[in-house]
């Protein structure tokens, strides 16, 4: 790669990234809130963020952009069929962060489980008892779980949750998977999981057929004692159906690393019920996991530059 490529990154990368993209190509970091990104791109053959890059974006970014990277697994904020009409090729950074993620699905089904953060409410307004069934949670011993979703961040979760002697593994999906036969798992239909597993761990990526897959009649099918757990996409769940199962009892609680809408205003109904545990969408944000996603995109536009394959193209 004799030539000088010109890179114009628009989110906060490490600077393990931004020095191996140095390598080979000439950066600049743009203010990925300016609404002048797509203007300035047109000077530029790669673009390195999360911004969002649709038909009128590509408009403004006129005909030298070349490839787009992204450094996440999801890529919601990319048309992928407008880009690719276009002739722009597109990678994102999948797998890498698959076993950060899947920490946090586990610590999410605890949580929830063990009605942590509602005993952090009690402690924090002086309502603590020393009753000896007070607040009392849920083993995960000898449950069953179930896995919408067995890609990367599913069997990861799976392996993980191994340690804690669950009895039974069910995940749903287009088809049955060799990893799920070698996990011990059981494919089963989306309704049979609902209504036999204790814990759902919702992993699925947003599509149109996901769109707020887990309704009102979902949430009924499941068990009035199940935990529901959400690494996937905030939009693959009814947030208003899942606020009624919460408060009415429908379901026991919830675990949610992602939401719909996203961050949530600060007096969403959610954040209010002792048996929902919600994070600002933390799954991924570890020192490492975030630079080995900055790296894996980096190399996305390096391969390309050098004629390469994508290490995970869209």
């Amino acid at each position: 790669m004799s030539e000088m490529y010109r890179v114009l990154v628009t989110s906060d990368l490490p600077s393990v990234a931004i020095d191996l993209l140095k390598t080979k190509c000439e950066v600049t970091i743009a203010d990925p809130k300016s609404a002048d990104v797509a203007k300035q791109v047109q000077q530029y053959d790669a673009l390195l963020g999360t911004t969002r890059v649709d038909g009128k974006f590509l408009d403004s970014a006129g005909s030298r952009l070349k490839i787009v990277a992204t450094p996440s697994a999801g890529y919601d904020h990319l048309d992928v069929e407008e880009i690719k009409r276009r002739g722009i090729r597109a990678g994102h950074s999948p797998r890498v962060l698959s076993a950060a993620v899947a920490e946090v699905a586990v610590c999410l089904l605890i949580m929830a489980a063990r009605r942590m953060h509602e005993g952090r409410r009690l402690l924090e307004t002086g309502k603590t008892q020393k009753g000896f069934q007070w607040l009392l949670g849920h083993d995960l011993r000898h449950k069953t779980v179930g896995v919408v979703g067995l890609g990367d961040i599913g069997t990861e979760t799976v392996k993980r949750l191994k340690a804690f002697a669950i009895d039974k593994f069910l995940y749903t999906g287009h088809s049955r998977k060799k990893i799920g036969d070698d996990l011990g798992a059981e494919f089963v239909t989306l309704d049979a999981l609902l209504r036999q597993s204790d814990f759902v761990v919702n992993c699925v990526p947003l599509t149109k057929e996901t769109t707020k897959m887990f309704d009102d009649a979902a949430f009924a099918k499941m068990k009035k004692d199940s935990v529901f757990v959400n690494i996937g996409r905030g939009l693959t769940v009814d947030t208003e159906a899942l606020v009624r199962a919460l408060k009415n009892g429908t379901i026991y609680a919830a675990g949610l690393d992602v939401t719909d809408p996203e961050p949530l205003p600060v007096d969403h109904e959610l954040l209010k019920l002792p048996n929902a545990v919600v994070l600002p969408h933390m799954g991924s944000q570890t020192v490492e996991t975030r630079e080995d996603m900055a790296v894996t995109a980096v190399k996305n536009v390096l391969n390309f530059f050098e004629g390469k394959p994508l290490l995970y193209e869209i």
